[in-house]
């Protein structure tokens, strides 16, 4: 066996997009010829985008994105909803906790294996152990009910001040469920606290799913994500959440291009 210092480790890791702005203004059909013809794997449909797929969707409209995505190459990796659970309203947070459950149901039919939630803020005036404590107990319910349909649910690293990992572990921690993920999120908040290592290794064997922003921003560790992503054993998919653009199909090619250059070298040893 050959140890030396550049023998590279197995790449698994597989590159799409997230349709928020980078895709928002493509149908379904625009989106799957366009990954196919960039060479991207899976994508994330952000709702309220152009594509349409959404929970009033009928069921045989739903019969078709599935057929759509089935005769390609590219893989429905998700839905991309908005549903979050720190509301104090009771009536709002059920409003929430119900489309969730909508939400499962529609990425059943249409063939995604899951769904991203999100944190999105701690309310002022409330104490925050308990806003955490409500968004945990809300995941959990969720989670087994995505569990009963085989669909991930996907926490997502968001929100002003819930985006920070030490909270995000106490909402996993109580939502102590096993299909409640981790969407990461590549935040500057990453870095806060004990530093990048210490934010990661607090969620790392829970990411199911990977959000990536501008490859090229200086101020965050890409190559050292995808190197602990490597290390940590991840196969699934990095999704690229980038601006919209005048000409996108070019700007994704090159996205591919840096993912491609910095997959590689971050997994050298």
């Amino acid at each position: 066996m050959d140890d030396s210092p550049t023998r590279k480790r197995s790449v698994e890791m597989k590159l799409g997009i997230v349709t928020f702005q980078i895709a928002k203004d493509w149908n379904l059909e625009t989106v799957i010829r366009n990954c196919e013809q960039i060479g991207l794997q899976g994508v994330e449909l952000r709702t309220q985008h152009a594509h349409g797929v959404e929970i009033a969707l009928a069921q045989p409209d739903r019969v078709r994105v599935k057929e759509a995505f089935a005769a390609s190459s590219v893989q429905l990796v998700g839905l991309g909803s908005i549903f979050e659970y720190h509301y104090e309203d009771s009536e709002t947070l059920q409003a929430h906790i119900q489309g969730t459950k909508d939400c499962i149901l529609l990425a059943r039919d249409v063939g995604a294996s899951g769904i991203k939630v999100r944190p999105n803020t701690l309310p002022e005036g409330v104490p925050e152990d308990r806003t955490l404590k409500q968004i945990g107990e809300a995941l959990s319910e969720c989670g087994q009910y995505g569990a009963e349909h085989g669909i991930e649910v996907r926490l997502e690293v968001h929100g002003r001040h819930t985006a920070r990992l030490h909270r995000i572990r106490k909402i996993l921690d109580i939502a102590a469920h096993p299909n409640v993920k981790v969407c990461w999120n590549c935040n500057p908040d990453d870095l806060a606290d004990e530093g990048f290592d210490a934010n990661f290794d607090r969620v790392a064997s829970d990411i199911s799913l990977v959000h990536l922003h501008d490859l090229d921003d200086p101020a965050y560790p890409y190559q050292h994500l995808l190197r602990r992503l490597t290390e940590s054993g991840f196969q699934g998919y990095c999704l690229a959440e980038i601006p919209s653009s005048p000409d996108p199909l070019r700007v994704l090619r090159y996205y591919k291009a840096l993912f491609t250059a910095l997959l590689e070298l971050s997994s050298r040893t």
